[in-house]
């Protein structure tokens, strides 16, 4: 890759000892938080001046150290897979407090899929109605600051550290009260909430860790509660069948609340519309309240005309590629319009030309990110079998390639044969490897199953990353640089971030 003049930095593998090094000293933290900020370390010069969206490490050395000290620190909590269901402690967090949650309105997002984008838009729209915004979204791509944005960008590693410190000791008087200390995500709730209220924000955009009615998130009362499409993961805790998932997801659906919901299987949807009735909530549903009108696809993503709860939006440009970003943007469209009012107290629409500089704005690392040319190479963090079919259309809709490669990098937890199987369709040969996370599903375990969904004969393997970027790029060129060669690196948010920084962002 070194010795070729297009490629987007130097030789992964000059890099990866190194990498591979710091990875080894911080054993002791969460690989999902070590692996990438050690890996920023070592390969930020290659990219260039670092994105809002996704910051790399503090150039400060000292609040460099200040950072990884906090990251170490909440590293020896419990992850965000091990789980025990209630909101008894970050309930306890914010009465100590002094419940920084409720002094803001908010908007709270739930579902299986497309959160993280629904919440960037939902975000992007409030910024341009001129609300100071506060965001907060899991998990992160290549810094943890990224979770905690205000004003549609991450938090300084500056602020993140002190809003660590302003909370600790309330954190540490609610362990000592607790059967079990707060964990890593409980204690970021807490400070993402505690930050929106310092700033102060004039609303707050909040996206679920997992589930609903027992995540941390949900000791706010949103006015307005999202729910983006529910589909089948994280079943082992939420349920086998959609109607079981949307049974815990349903838990944000507040009293009086507004309900965005968008299209859901009919047994989740009756599951919702229950909840609704139950706790006196509206419900406005994607295809009858609201809705995608039209969509064509345009350079950079597709122009769209939105059906909203106040009328139509016409020539709505969405640099996201993917009818599913289409979906996601009717439904934080209307979730904006419920938070003012369209549709219940009066039923003017938005101003047109204000949505359309919102949208056009919007940005959504990891999802459908095109990262080098020649070939192209596209990252997108699908970590189950609904995300990886709309990956898949997605990307036989908006790029033309006629050899495809795929690298796959996925966690143990996940449905990995049905994740398979959704781009066996779309890729002419597919490159399994595994990311550095401990929640990693073994090379050659993920070789086995993609031998039976591709033939041995599609199936390479390549356990190091940079090695499995090589082989790919390798194999989309055989056809030659102008016969549409192309990669997809794919399967989990931390196989998509560590990509990204090997190929030179943030």
């Amino acid at each position: 890759m070194s010795e070729r003049p297009d490629s987007a930095g130097p030789d992964p593998d000059d890099t990866f000892d190194e990498f591979a090094e710091l990875v080894e000293e911080e054993t002791r933290r969460d690989p999902d938080l070590a692996v990438i900020e050690a890996g920023s370390r070592t390969l930020r010069t290659q990219g260039g001046p670092p994105q809002a969206d996704v910051p790399a490490r503090p150039a400060d050395p000292e609040v460099d150290k200040a950072l990884r000290e906090v990251e170490a620190e909440l590293a020896t909590r419990w992850g965000e897979t091990k789980l025990e269901p209630s909101v008894d402690r970050i309930a306890a967090l914010m009465d100590v407090l002094g419940e920084p949650q409720r002094s803001y309105p908010s908007i709270h997002i739930t579902g299986t899929n497309g959160k993280t984008s629904t919440a960037r838009m939902i975000e992007a729209l409030l910024g341009a109605f001129d609300l100071r915004t506060g965001r907060y979204t899991s998990p992160h791509v290549q810094s943890v600051t990224e979770r905690i944005s205000l004003d549609g960008a991450p938090v300084s590693a500056e602020r993140f550290i002190e809003t660590y410190q302003d909370v600790k000791p309330y954190v540490e008087m609610v362990d000592a009260a607790q059967e079990y200390r707060l964990s890593f995500f409980e204690v970021l709730t807490g400070m993402a909430y505690a930050a929106f209220a310092d700033a102060p924000v004039d609303v707050a955009v909040v996206e679920v860790g997992m589930g609903g009615t027992w995540d941390a998130t949900n000791v706010i009362d949103a006015g307005v509660a999202v729910v983006t499409p529910i589909d089948l993961d994280h079943t082992d805790r939420l349920g086998t069948t959609p109607a079981e998932i949307a049974t815990e997801k349903a838990g944000i659906v507040k009293q009086d609340a507004t309900v965005i919901m968008a299209q859901q299987p009919v047994d989740a949807a009756q599951v919702l519309l229950k909840k609704a009735v139950e706790v006196g909530a509206t419900v406005a549903r994607e295809g009858l309240e609201f809705g995608v009108l039209d969509r064509q696809v345009a350079v950079g993503g597709q122009l769209m005309t939105l059906r909203g709860l106040g009328g139509e939006y016409t020539e709505v440009y969405l640099p996201l590629h993917g009818a599913h970003q289409a979906h996601n943007a009717a439904v934080a469209l209307a979730a904006v319009e419920a938070f003012f009012g369209v549709g219940s107290r009066h039923v003017r629409p938005l101003d047109i030309d204000t949505v359309r500089k919102a949208f056009a704005s919007v940005a959504s690392p990891g999802r459908m990110e095109v990262v080098r040319r020649s070939p192209t190479v596209v990252l997108d963090a699908a970590h189950n079998p609904a995300g990886a079919r709309a990956a898949a259309d997605t990307i036989g809709e908006a790029f033309q390639f006629s050899n495809l490669i795929g690298v796959v990098g996925a966690s143990a937890d996940k449905n990995v044969r049905e994740l398979l199987e959704a781009f066996e369709p779309v890729f002419a040969e597919v490159v399994v490897t595994q990311n550095s996370s401990h929640r990693a599903m073994d090379a050659d375990a993920l070789a086995a199953i993609a031998v039976e969904v591709f033939g041995e004969e599609r199936v390479q393997v390549e356990p190091r990353l940079p090695d499995a970027l090589e082989a790919a790029i390798t194999l989309a060129e055989e056809e030659g640089e102008f016969a549409g060669g192309g990669v997809l690196v794919t399967g989990s948010v931390i196989t998509v971030g560590e990509a990204r920084l090997l190929l030179g962002k943030g």
